[in-house]
């Protein structure tokens, strides 16, 4: 009989995209909704910021400019009155960013599992084993994030509450959802094409530094460092993947509720007058302010996640 394998010297086996981890229901809402509703306090700022920078479509070339474009009606007004203006639509923004995040965080680990149980052989003979398994999270990842644009009108409250307030006219939610309707849903398809390659990254990004990096068969025994690697390789990717569309999507959404222009009209003018970078304005802020909310609040997800379900 051949003598065993020392366990110290066994060589790790790429991991079947079968067998991926396991979490209780509430450990998987409870981590996300913690990590959305952390990300909201610490972030929302940020956020505004960054979409006020991407609706904005002329040059900004001077501090003042760049000021006037930020704080707006409040640029001249005292340091306390101009960050306190960049809280608008915060009721929209909690009830989406909670949502959203429970939804995305919280819903991939169950598309995962259905992926995992029916279709875990196909990712593996596709892509070979370990390969198969971050395929799978970036595709669960992209089914979810299509999915995302249920909560669209939230979505696009938020954005016109941080970005053209006069397009509520002093109307109150329900009588906008009344007045509106399936309005609210304009630039969905512009939304889910800009989710699912920036979903597939985020979560495939994530995926493939535990699996390549840190040589994880079991993602959820990485360390909250391992984690916070993982998520800067993921968010990374996603914001970087999906900036162009995000402009696009962005635009959609920021207009008056009475102005019906499509997106592609919105692509034809940005070429003709503002160039082929236009699609990639605010991606610095994105990266060096909305990268790190995201990166911060997928690392408290997938810390939290883990440690909750061995609290349950």
């Amino acid at each position: 009989m051949a003598p065993s394998i020392p366990e110290q010297g066994r060589v790790p086996i790429a991991s079947s995209a079968k067998n991926a981890e396991k979490e209780s229901t509430a450990a998987r809402l409870l981590g996300a909704g913690s990590a959305g509703i952390t990300e909201l306090i610490v972030f929302h700022p940020v956020d505004t910021i960054a979409k006020r920078l991407m609706s904005n479509q002329g040059k900004v070339s001077s501090a003042s400019q760049l000021n006037s474009v930020i704080f707006r009606n409040t640029a001249s007004e005292p340091v306390v009155r101009r960050f306190f203006s960049l809280f608008p639509g915060l009721g929209y923004a909690a009830a989406y960013k909670v949502l959203q995040r429970v939804y995305k965080y919280g819903g991939q680990p169950f598309v995962r599992d259905y992926l995992a149980t029916n279709h875990g052989d196909t990712f593996d003979r596709t892509f070979g084993k370990g390969n198969g398994k971050f395929m799978m999270h970036a595709t669960a990842g992209s089914l979810i994030g299509i999915g995302e644009i249920v909560l669209l009108p939230l979505d696009v409250l938020k954005i016109k509450r941080q970005t053209n307030p006069e397009a509520f006219r002093g109307r109150g939610v329900l009588r906008i959802v009344g007045d509106e309707g399936f309005s609210l849903y304009r630039g969905w398809g512009w939304t889910a094409a800009r989710n699912a390659p920036g979903s597939f990254a985020l979560f495939g990004g994530s995926a493939a530094a535990k699996q390549y990096l840190f040589k994880l068969e079991d993602y959820n025994k990485a360390s909250w460092y391992q984690n916070f690697v993982a998520s800067i390789a993921g968010s990374s990717a996603s914001l970087i993947v999906s900036a162009p569309l995000d402009v696009v999507k962005t635009r959609i959404q920021n207009r008056n509720f009475e102005v019906k222009e499509t997106g592609t009209k919105i692509v034809a003018n940005m070429l003709r007058y503002e160039g082929p970078t236009a699609f990639f304005k605010g991606l610095v802020p994105k990266l060096l302010m909305t990268g790190p909310k995201l990166t911060f609040s997928f690392w408290l997800a997938q810390t939290l996640i883990p440690a909750f379900n061995k609290m349950m």
